[in-house]
């Protein structure tokens, strides 16, 4: 079940929308193939928080798939580095009234809530 629960924060999170500018948006995942395939390029250019932190939290989570049994501390790590991004997506978009952005991050939210609370720490028994 976290397994599932992982895979659906990242592909919710995949599906989160960006509009920046007159006619200038893009969902992350074509964002982010532009990214890697810039990177190859000049690696220099990627060097970014908003850049690097998502990345990361995508690579956590990646590896959580392949465990047996998702390691908890990957689990938020990676949840938490794809919420700073998707936070930033949901405040500009209740800023500027964006209804595609908003409903873009709902999934990911909800998914982020439902793992947190399948991943809250339960104390050892005695």
């Amino acid at each position: 079940m976290l397994r599932i629960l992982n895979l659906l924060l990242l592909l919710s999170f995949l599906i989160g929308y960006l509009e920046w500018g007159p006619k200038q948006h893009a969902f992350i995942f074509s964002a982010e193939y532009d990214i890697i395939r810039n990177a190859l390029k000049n690696p220099f250019s990627v060097i970014h928080p908003f850049i690097l932190l998502p990345f990361t939290g995508q690579i956590l989570l990646l590896i959580t798939l392949l465990q047996k049994r998702p390691n908890r501390i990957l689990t938020l790590t990676g949840l938490a580095c794809l919420s700073i991004l998707i936070f930033i997506l949901i405040i500009a978009g209740l800023l500027t009234l964006n209804v595609k952005i908003i409903l873009s991050v709902i999934p990911f939210i909800f998914i982020g809530i439902f793992v947190l609370k399948m991943n809250r720490y339960k104390p050892a028994s005695d």
